[in-house]
């Protein structure tokens, strides 16, 4: 049976005619006309226009041909001027590789496994006390006792960090760092063991069966849906969304596995753009400066990775340009490295047409590294979305890169007035990397980085090593070093991943001040003693030691990467403990990565928001504040010799906290940070989203949520969350209808019966988003406010 060519055609005029006249391509039945939106389709045609940005208009002209959803055409009139059309016979390319998702040994160490409830025997402690010589036995151990099953290892699988499932030569052998933090060498449950096979690896391109689209109206976007594609071990549809208001075009495959274990990278882009004597690629070099390749070589047999910044490369038509990106944040999966992989490419197809558009790498560059690539996780029956972006302008490729841009503000935290942004929780290595440089007034990349990417505040992790009297002569040069670096404009926050006390699962400690501990204590002992040269030292045997110390200090406890890496099993196994129903244990760190989840509407929605929502519950009746979220990075400029160049992407990697501060304070005195914090005048945000003003108003039950937010890319919906104690529920507010870079203030009737705390949050279309921090209920509760 011959394949008919589908071609696609529209006018608002004839819409109406259209819809009632012979059966078309595309149905119409969830799509409503409307001014500077318009949709119509014939027996083999679709047409889309809409108004865009800056007076512009843009058309996209589909069609199907022989199964593949084509755009016949894809056209821009500036304002004032005549239609230009860019490209015709253009055709979406997605590209997937997929592999097979492990649990980590760093998951189920005895901490974690006792965690988890499983019975952590002598045996087992031998086994992890000579992992050098055992490797990752005593898993093998705890899971041979049958206390560690299969439905636990299916249940934390997907919060994997030291996975890489694409990596296959070399992974048998144990990395440089964190060598039994990997997947068990020998297998477990029918997980297979390492090395990896080259089977385990899926590689495919999409293809396309559509017979038709549906086209629906939601708010003021169009999103046009074709079914019929198949990607390697996915089956789903492809979804083009416009914006009113916006050049933006969102080409997404949206589609979904049974792989029980599935973890994979995707590429997308556009193919069939025609090379005419103007036609070139464009984008910025990793110093920042222009470059293009004007098709004048060979075809190329295979795609061309381009190192760009801000993972943005540009096609310059006759027409105009059109700019590709990815969503900025959720473009990323657990990386401990914040290294540009080459997340563009272009591939000249013949002498008369050319491809381009967005990849993500399957391996990291350092080999220190290799096994900490975990991909997106896939769980089964979930719709994975595999976005790429198009900005579409009538002018040349940098204005299009400009306009890009503008979306993740050029990659720079934007400043807020009565607010200083905080990163927090990275990696670097402070004291000994200046030694190595020559001593603690030399300077670290890792400022300019953190600089350029609009940190005020740089909250880092480091450790001392040694014992006794070399520990406080590390916290000491760690205070001194924090002091030369830190400036009018910028401060070095000396904070503290695990301070050999254990509190069970990781934390970090937030100081007010400098501060100097031993992580013992005998049993005659006092808590502080007075040292000769740094004053007083407090000797911290346990827990309850640690927490009179954040009493006494104004310091704050957060647990970062929860239900992850160190932390499997916690805060759970925890949270009835006193220290971490204490004030000063004030949440948990937000970041996505571990276990990031492509089918997420929600940055981190599976790992973070659910668990912040049941800590909520946990302390909804003890008379102890809410849990906080306290946004964190992962990175490390510690390992090799790189440091942290303002090159790599520490704007997309991390999210951040907004803190409400009108200047910054210095290192001997942190506390405006640390009461900021305790009275949740800050949020967290990946830099899109903006909640400047934050109430909850009223009394009793009747009270008002209102919020002033602030976006770039088109936001999606708001939300309102609660709990009672036992149960979560959420109103969500769909904000389809508003354009983008727009500011709306929130006012939002909420009944706060039999309800003992709520939140809000705002997303945008890209997962972007700002989370302001939980306020308790009560008929007592007093109105909050947050403003700057």
């Amino acid at each position: 049976m011959p394949i008919r060519t589908q071609l696609v055609t529209v006018a608002l005029a004839v819409a109406a005619s259209t819809a009632s006249a012979e059966p078309s391509m595309c149905g119409l039945t969830e799509y409503t006309a409307a001014p500077g939106l318009t949709a119509s389709a014939t027996a083999d045609a679709l047409v889309v226009t809409w108004d865009g940005d800056n007076g512009a208009e843009l058309r996209l002209r589909f069609a199907i041909e022989r199964g593949t959803p084509t755009i016949r055409e894809l056209a821009i009139r500036p304002e004032g001027g005549q239609w230009r059309t860019l490209a015709r016979d253009v055709t979406p390319e997605f590209r997937v590789v997929s592999g097979v998702r492990r649990v980590t040994a760093q998951q189920l160490r005895p901490d974690s496994l006792d965690a988890l409830g499983v019975e952590v025997t002598p045996e087992i402690l031998d086994a992890w006390d000579d992992q050098d010589k055992r490797g990752t036995e005593w898993v093998n151990l705890a899971a041979r006792g049958g206390g560690l099953t299969k439905e636990m290892i299916d249940g934390v699988k997907w919060e994997a960090f030291w996975d890489a499932p694409l990596y296959v030569e070399g992974s048998g052998e144990r990395p440089p760092g964190h060598s039994t933090s990997v997947p068990p060498y020998e297998g477990l449950h029918g997980q297979p063991g390492l090395p990896r096979q080259p089977d385990e690896v899926t590689r495919a391109a999409a293809a396309y069966r559509a017979d038709g689209c549906e086209v629906k109206t939601n708010g003021a976007r169009l999103e046009i849906s074709f079914p019929g594609v198949e990607l390697g071990i996915f089956a789903g549809r492809l979804q083009y969304d416009v914006f009113k208001g916006s050049n933006l075009i969102r080409q997404v495959v949206i589609a979904k596995t049974d792989h029980p274990s599935a973890a994979f990278k995707y590429d997308g882009g556009l193919k069939g753009l025609p090379i005419q004597p103007t036609s070139r690629v464009v984008w910025r070099d990793l110093t920042n400066r222009e470059q293009d390749y004007r098709f004048g070589g060979t075809v190329n047999e295979a795609p061309a990775t381009v190192w760009s910044s801000n993972r943005l490369i540009a096609a310059e038509l006759e027409g105009g340009s059109i700019a590709a990106f990815p969503p900025p944040h959720s473009f990323y999966w657990a990386r401990e490295s914040e290294q540009n992989l080459g997340y563009s490419w272009y591939r000249k197809d013949s002498d008369s047409s050319f491809s381009f558009g967005m990849r993500q790498a399957e391996k990291e560059e350092d080999p220190e590294f290799y096994h900490n690539f975990a991909l997106y996780s896939a769980r089964p029956g979930t719709w994975q979305q595999m976005p790429v972006f198009f900005y579409v302008s009538p002018e040349a490729a940098p204005a299009a890169t400009e306009s890009a841009l503008a979306f993740t503000h050029g990659d720079r935290f934007k400043p807020l007035p009565g607010y200083k942004v905080m990163g927090t929780h990275y990696h670097v290595g402070m004291v000994r990397r200046l030694r190595e440089l020559g001593g603690l007034d030399n300077r670290l990349n890792d400022i300019e980085a953190a600089k350029a990417a609009g940190i005020d505040i740089y909250g880092i992790i480091d450790g001392p090593g040694g014992r006794g009297e070399e520990s406080l002569k590390g916290l000491a040069a760690y205070y001194d070093a924090a002091r030369r670096h830190s400036d009018k404009n910028f401060l070095i926050m000396p904070h503290r991943e695990n301070t050999g006390v254990d509190l069970r699962g990781h934390h970090d400690l937030l100081l007010s001040k400098p501060v100097f501990w031993l992580p013992k204590r005998a049993a005659d002992q006092p808590l502080v003693e007075e040292h000769p040269v740094y004053g007083q030292v407090y000797n911290l045997g346990n827990a309850a030691d640690m927490m009179e110390m954040t009493e006494r200090e104004n310091a704050l406890i957060f647990m970062p990467h929860p239900r992850s890496k160190g932390s499997t099993g916690f805060p759970d196994a925890i949270k009835r403990d006193a220290h971490f129903t204490h004030e000063n244990y004030r949440g948990m760190g937000y970041r996505w990565g571990m276990g990031v989840d492509a089918s997420e509407k929600r940055l981190c929605e599976y790992r973070c928001l659910g668990l912040w929502d049941e800590l909520n519950n946990w302390v909804a009746d003890l008379p102890t504040p809410p849990k906080y979220q306290l946004a964190i990075s992962e990175a490390r400029s510690d390992i090799g010799e790189r440091g942290k160049p303002p090159y790599d992407d520490t704007y997309g990697m991390s999210p951040v906290n907004y803190v409400k501060l009108d200047q910054l304070p210095t290192v001997d005195d942190m506390s405006p940070i640390i009461d900021a914090l305790k009275r949740r005048e800050y949020f967290v945000t990946s830099g899109e989203v903006l909640i400047p003003f934050y109430a909850v108003e009223g009394s009793g039950d009747r009270r008002t949520i209102t919020a002033e937010v602030e976006w770039t890319f088109p936001l999606d919906f708001v939300e309102v969350v609660w709990g009672d104690g036992q149960t979560v529920d959420r109103q969500i507010i769909s904000t389809t209808h508003l354009p983008p870079f727009g500011k709306h203030r929130f006012e939002v009737p909420f009944d706060a019966s039999g309800k003992k705390w709520v939140r809000f949050a705002a997303w945008d279309v890209a997962t972007n988003g700002a989370l302001v921090q939980p306020i308790k209920l009560g008929p007592d509760a007093s109105p909050v406010t947050v403003r700057q």
